[in-house]
């Protein structure tokens, strides 16, 4: 299997392809895996982890609990006897990106392809490709949660129109600003969702306690519309009332319409508010 080409690293993809099967998944080898990059794993949960009560929404602390992954790299089939009987959800080893007919493949029958290799040692705050920490740690346990799951099973089955439509990059926006990079409010509060903030630090505090960040509250169409950074924080993050609010806002829109209307107009500037735009950022109480 050929490596895919991806215009988010200008370096080359990282990753075993050779042998990966049709779908790309390839086994996670979990005893490749050496003592030195359990205890990376370990350092890395420790560090995240100790943010999640401040800063995680409940069903990502929830979810994380259940998984129970802090002393080493988890095993991939251990999480799956977890998700498999509460949402359905299995994860599948994959050696790094995937193409985008696949990755939606996967998601459309609830499969979460989880990137088999960890970070190096001096890739601890920062890098460009996801990592088995990044997937694992950021996504898994979200994948508990019933409205993640059967969004992300939706938003599989609506990559294959995106694609015929030529709009891949207003449905991806949708899946960065939610998934990768969503807040959600909780009561008074901010919180996180988003496995793109969540595996990083100091991004984790950023998104949340930042006051010149712009956060606006989730509007599809906004979102669809507005560019993202791949390589710095972001300077625009959406906030749902409420993880359902992913269904309830979209599973009713005809993205038809929104693709013909928008794909070819330049993505908004992120960190730029449109007229008449009211910020969404609510006085959040720190707790020491």
């Amino acid at each position: 299997m050929k490596k895919p080409s991806t215009d988010t690293s200008a370096s080359g993809l990282r990753g075993e392809y050779e042998g990966a099967s049709d779908d790309y998944t390839v086994g996670q080898d979990w005893h490749a895996y050496t003592p030195q990059m359990h205890e990376r794993w370990r350092r890395l949960h420790a560090r995240q982890s100790a943010l999640t009560d401040r800063y995680a929404c409940r069903s990502f602390r929830e979810g994380l609990a259940r998984l129970d992954c802090a002393v080493g790299i988890p095993r991939f089939e251990d999480a799956n006897a977890i998700l498999g009987p509460a949402t359905g959800w299995q994860l599948v080893a994959v050696p790094g990106f995937i193409p985008d007919a696949v990755f939606f493949d996967h998601l459309a029958h609830r499969r979460f392809p989880v990137t088999r290799w960890i970070r190096e040692e001096h890739e601890l705050d920062y890098l460009v490709e996801p990592d088995v920490f990044h997937d694992f740690f950021g996504h898994a346990p979200m994948l508990l949660d019933p409205a993640i799951a059967d969004f992300l099973e939706l938003y599989g089955k609506a990559g294959e129109r995106a694609m015929a439509m030529d709009a891949l990059p207003m449905l991806a926006r949708i899946y960065w600003y939610t998934i990768e990079f969503g807040l959600v409010r909780e009561g008074d509060e901010l919180r996180v969702f988003g496995a793109g903030i969540i595996s990083s630090h100091s991004e984790t505090v950023y998104s949340i306690d930042d006051s010149g960040v712009l956060r606006l509250p989730f509007d599809p169409v906004r979102v669809m519309r507005t560019g993202y950074m791949i390589d710095d924080f972001q300077k625009t993050y959406f906030v749902l009332e409420s993880l359902p609010q992913l269904i309830d806002d979209l599973v009713g829109l005809d993205f038809g319409p929104v693709y013909e209307q928008w794909r070819d107009a330049p993505a908004l500037p992120a960190g730029e508010s449109l007229p008449g735009e009211t910020p969404y950022n609510p006085k959040r109480e720190m707790t020491p």
